[in-house]
């Protein structure tokens, strides 16, 4: 592929999936930011985390996180418990209503994707699946 058609490529892959992730965003979070839902998320995929890893594993910095956390703290999708190895810190942990919240946004947006590409013609819908491992190995998934 030349190079102009990868430059050009690359463009439409960036905003097609910035479009279709905003639309997901959208699905099934009520009350929730994108940033608390995915904190969440890694929380409920990876167990419990100190804020400073969490922040890591998120991209964001430690006090945007920490207001995050608070938020869920609050809403009892989290709870804090104190770190075993280090008495000073503490672990964020999902509560069972914050894995209920997750799995029901999951849920959700799933539903939504699957409603789209059922809506593809079939030669989009294979091409779609024919992207996925090269997909994943761009987003480090596979390889």
């Amino acid at each position: 592929m030349a190079a102009d058609q990868v430059e050009d490529a690359t463009a439409r892959l960036y905003l097609a999936i910035g479009r279709l992730s905003r639309l997901l965003r959208r699905t099934g979070s009520p009350g929730l930011g994108p940033g608390a839902v995915s904190a969440l998320a890694t929380l409920a995929r990876c167990g419990p985390m100190r804020l400073g890893d969490l922040a890591a594993k998120e991209g964001v910095a430690p006090p945007t996180l920490s207001r995050i956390v608070a938020a869920l703290v609050e809403a009892g999708y989290v709870k804090r418990d104190p770190d075993p190895q280090d008495g000073r810190a503490w672990l964020a942990t999902p509560t069972p209503e914050g894995e209920t919240m997750v799995s029901g946004v999951r849920s959700a947006r799933v539903h939504e994707l699957q409603r789209r590409i059922e809506e593809l013609t079939p030669e989009h819908q294979a091409a779609l699946v024919n992207a996925l491992p090269a997909l994943e190995v761009l987003v480090g998934e596979a390889g």
